[in-house]
């Protein structure tokens, strides 16, 4: 490890020249966040302000970094997962200055650590990732709420824990939630997790997805997309559900929908995207097929009970980067990818760059509304904030714009009889 006190510690400084290549590939293929780097550089509306970060460390994120940073903002970063830093990456944002603690395969007392030396800068704005930032300033920080002036969160699981300590009262400063934009939710939640999930399965183990059953556990937008691409590929897509809208959806689309406990024994391919702990448990792997593989997409690796199948093991081996062979007992194989943790970075390389583009300047023009509001001397309530309709569609139209459409614009009397609660047939 390089280290730097109170600067930065990541895997190695050296790794910096090729972390720099894949920063400029990303910007290259996001547009609309460069667009607001180069609005912004001259105005810097974040001069005087600190972010802290804590976010999966990709060379998309290090594009929404080093936007921040031209745009005036003082920033420190951490990973928000063991296993999703790119370490050249990581190294080109050391190497340009930003205080930086992230690498990868590092364990979970290491990963608070890196935490804790972000928020030693003193934040006066969070941006989060699984809420594990946030969480953290609220339980053992609280020196710092007086500060802060708001946050903004990235995934499901993070604004799901937001909204449960804003409705318990425990939430102290205002945190809108990027992940509910339409802009982000319907993208990169569908299309990126959708893509790039596939991409870590096919990394960690090159078998051929046609012809397989492969069992999808969560239809909301994360499975709806891995579901979506599988079937494309020519498998034979499973879905398990807890909620009768979101199954029924899944029914409607094409896909088989049953119980878990049925479909552990014909899938050959689990893929867990639900965002709940103890998806797939002992008696699931007692039944599974020889030679299963199983692996999540969900933010913590919760979603498959690893315990279980290490209870369960006779013996153990990496066959592949990023994949396990576990030999049970009884002598069957069941292969686990990525640990557990969320195949599409921990394996791949996360969602592609041109969504993310959208995501992440969710993120900045958030994070800008929070400064803008606190100059105006005015305050969001302490809970969890959607973002305005407006910048939804003020980014839509930017990405469009970027790919090349057009689109219609209605006529001043079609405004007008949408209003008119008055005209019928």
């Amino acid at each position: 490890m390089n280290e730097k006190k109170g600067k930065y510690k990541v895997r190695d400084l050296k790794l910096a020249p090729a972390g720099k290549l894949r920063i400029q590939w990303a910007e290259s293929r996001m547009p609309v966040l460069m667009a607001l780097r180069e609005k912004y550089r001259v105005t810097k509306p974040f001069k005087g302000f600190r972010i802290a970060g804590c976010l999966h460390v990709t060379k998309e994120t290090a594009v929404l970094v080093k936007t921040f940073v031209d745009a005036g903002a003082d920033v420190s970063w951490s990973g928000c997962n063991p296993l999703s830093t790119q370490d050249d990456v990581a190294a080109s944002l050391a190497a340009d200055g930003v205080s930086i603690f992230a690498w990868h395969g590092m364990n979970v007392k290491e990963f608070y650590w890196c935490i804790e030396e972000t928020l030693k800068f003193q934040p006066n704005l969070t941006l989060d990732d699984g809420a594990d930032l946030i969480f953290t300033v609220h339980n053992k920080h609280t020196e710092m709420l007086p500060e802060i002036i708001g946050g903004t969160e990235e995934t499901t699981t993070g604004v799901h824990r937001l909204r449960a300590m804003a409705a318990d009262g425990a939430l102290k400063y205002p945190v809108i939630a990027v992940n509910d934009a339409e802009t982000k939710w319907d993208f990169d939640n569908v299309y990126g997790t959708g893509q790039s999930t596939l991409d870590g399965v096919l990394r960690a183990t090159s078998v051929l997805l046609a012809g397989k059953n492969i069992v999808i556990a969560g239809f909301g937008h994360c499975g709806r997309g891995v579901a979506m691409r599988a079937k494309g590929l020519g498998a034979n897509v499973i879905v398990t559900e807890v909620k009768p809208t979101a199954a029924l959806k899944a029914a409607l689309e094409g896909y088989r929908v049953m119980k878990m406990d049925d479909a552990a024994k014909i899938g050959d391919l689990f893929i867990t995207a639900t965002g709940v702990k103890d998806v797939i448990v002992d008696r699931h792997f007692k039944v599974m097929k020889d030679g299963a593989i199983v692996c999540n997409t969900g933010h913590y690796d919760c979603e498959i009970r690893i315990p279980d199948l290490e209870k369960m093991k006779k013996s153990i081996r990496e066959v592949r980067k990023d994949n396990e062979e576990y030999t049970l007992k009884n002598g069957r194989r069941i292969y686990l990818l990525a640990k557990g943790r969320l195949v599409n970075l921990a394996a791949a390389e996360g969602h592609p760059s041109e969504v993310m583009d959208m995501s992440f300047a969710n993120q900045f023009m958030s994070q800008l509304r929070l400064v803008e509001m606190y100059r105006k001397g005015q305050w969001l309530e302490q809970k969890v904030h959607d973002i305005p309709v407006e910048q939804d569609q003020e980014i839509a139209a930017l990405k469009l714009k970027t790919m090349g459409y057009a689109i219609d614009r209605l006529t001043p009397d079609q405004e007008r009889y949408i209003d008119d609660y008055a005209s019928g047939t």
